[in-house]
């Protein structure tokens, strides 16, 4: 069998792992890192220094510098005339602005120009707003008056409109600088953009990345004409076509045969979103396996058994590129509240640990919402942590109860907001740093009532690329691959300890103490 190409171009750096499903094995792997490969462009983290008003932009150039670098990389690393299957992600939301000469430039690319250098002419906006931009609020809730409200953007797009979508980040260009928007041909995600590039050819926006623009329709993923309308003039024309994730778009560009050695018609599959990618990655991709990534923030994502959209509005829902839909749900306040009642405390990781053994489940009464920093699931605004329960736990006396009541109070919490996707987890695949405390991961597995593993996965993003090229290209089954690459740690399954109702308190008082500030 030959090997399966993918690519995982994320905020800070492009990557790329290159499979052999023969062997279930990974033959080479090489990252390009922004700021330290490519300092001329002046974005160390990967993204230009934002405005006071929210505007966080990176150069597109850049994206396509690094791809050129780190397929040179990848040449020295294995034989890339093996690769036969080709795919891949990028950072979700962002967008690429081109005019009317990028159609001929895509595919007319010349092996002895770089890549950059053949785009910057297509270019209708310099510079690409990605998904830390937080700019639109106004944009936001034009879109939401003119189709009669945030419930409807969500009910049709899957999602609220939010300010780093693409939607709202178009109609901002529209406004500010309509000479330009009209100019503008085509507008891309960085998946499809880089897809593009890749294929030689105008290529289409998947599923799971369209839907995190506020424009695609989850129940037909089409373009839905009254959010066009709402965001943009005769953006409809400006947009691709809209495939499913297991799409073949077409065969690599004669550029990359010549320059790095591909051979001829080698097939590329659609690009999806980062985290569409993931969630193949993780072998995630059938409903009943749930992935819980412990980091900054956390984030809850999974297939879902039918398309349902968040009734208030915190969730997400894209296109699952093994078809059907999946969700995702972001909690701000992860690891760094952890950190914070720890530290409160003077506390150690050790003794963190410690203070679940010292305590009981559902502590005895003693519950924390613990948002450190205004929330989005739910949305609230707060500043500090909310608790109830005896008067020297409320005055943070207990250090201990704390600390459980900090942890039990972010997974009970998760688990009211991520009710609404209509899931019955089998196993949750537990990721970030978080994920190798087994105390934290007990109290996931007791929570949700389901077995937690922590995978042995790294490049999640990258490998889900190769795994759905290998799908659809070779008709490997996505399930046997998930057995050949996504296998959880030895010894590392954690199963519930507790009965279902011992949380049902701690649920209620947790709604009772947010009724109170909502």
């Amino acid at each position: 069998m030959p090997y399966s190409l993918g690519i995982d171009s994320s905020t800070q750096s492009c990557s790329a792992i290159v499979i052999d499903t023969d062997t279930g094995t990974a033959v080479a792997e090489a990252a390009v890192n922004f700021g330290e490969r490519l300092p001329h462009y002046s974005a160390p983290s990967g993204f230009i220094e934002g405005s006071a008003d929210g505007v966080v932009h990176a150069d597109p150039l850049m994206w396509l510098d690094a791809l050129d670098l780190l397929l040179e990389d990848l040449g020295k690393l294995c034989d890339l005339s093996k690769v036969a299957a080709i795919s891949g992600a990028g950072q979700q939301h962002g967008s690429i602005y081109l005019n009317d000469q990028w159609f001929y430039a895509v595919d007319t690319l010349d092996s002895t120009e770089p890549l950059s250098k053949q785009i910057q002419p297509c270019l209708a906006r310099a510079t690409s707003p990605i998904w830390m931009d937080s700019s639109t609020r106004k944009e936001c809730a034009e879109i939401a008056s003119a189709v009669g409200g945030d419930s409807i953007v969500c009910k049709k797009s899957g999602s609220i409109a939010v300010e780093r979508f693409t939607g709202p980040q178009i109609r901002r260009f529209y406004k500010n600088d309509e000479a330009a928007y009209q100019k503008t041909e085509r507008i891309h995600l960085v998946s499809s953009f880089l897809c593009s590039i890749l294929c030689g050819a105008d290529a289409p926006i998947d599923t799971g990345d369209g839907a995190g623009m506020n424009l695609l329709n989850i129940q037909t993923w089409e373009w839905d004409d009254e959010l066009l309308d709402a965001t943009a003039p005769a953006l409809k024309a400006k947009l691709p076509e809209v495939s499913q994730g297991s799409s073949k778009v077409g065969v690599i560009s004669e550029y990359f045969v010549a320059k790095y050695g591909f051979t001829p018609g080698a097939e590329v599959v659609v690009f999806t979103g980062d985290n569409p990618s993931s969630l193949v990655g993780m072998g995630a991709s059938q409903p009943g396996k749930v992935v819980i990534s412990l980091g900054t923030s956390d984030t809850f994502f999974a297939a879902m058994p039918s398309v349902v959209a968040d009734p208030n509005g915190c969730g997400h829902v894209f296109g699952n590129p093994a078809g059907g839909s999946m969700s995702l749900q972001c909690f701000v306040n992860g690891s760094l509240a952890r950190e914070a009642v720890k530290d409160k405390f003077a506390y150690d990781w050790e003794a963190f640990t410690s203070a679940f053994s010292a305590t009981a489940p559902a502590n005895n009464g003693n519950v924390m919402l613990p948002f450190f920093s205004p929330e989005i699931s739910p949305r609230i605004e707060l500043e500090a942590p909310l608790l109830a329960g005896t008067e020297t736990f409320v005055n943070w006396q207990e250090a201990d109860s704390a600390i459980r009541a900090c942890v039990e109070g972010q997974f009970v919490n998760m688990k009211l907001r991520s009710d609404w996707m209509q899931l019955k987890p089998e196993v949750i695949y537990l990721t970030g740093g978080a994920s190798k405390n087994d105390a934290i991961a007990q109290v996931v597995a007791d929570v949700f009532q389901a077995k937690v593993q922590r995978l042995a996965v790294t490049g999640s993003v990258g490998l889900g690329g190769a795994m759905r090229a290998a799908n659809s290209v070779f008709g490997s089954d996505l399930g046997a691959l998930g057995d050949q690459f996504c296998q959880p740690q030895a010894d590392s399954t954690i199963e519930p300890q507790v009965e279902a109702a011992t949380y049902t308190s701690t649920a209620a008082r947790l709604d009772e103490l947010l009724s109170t500030h909502l």
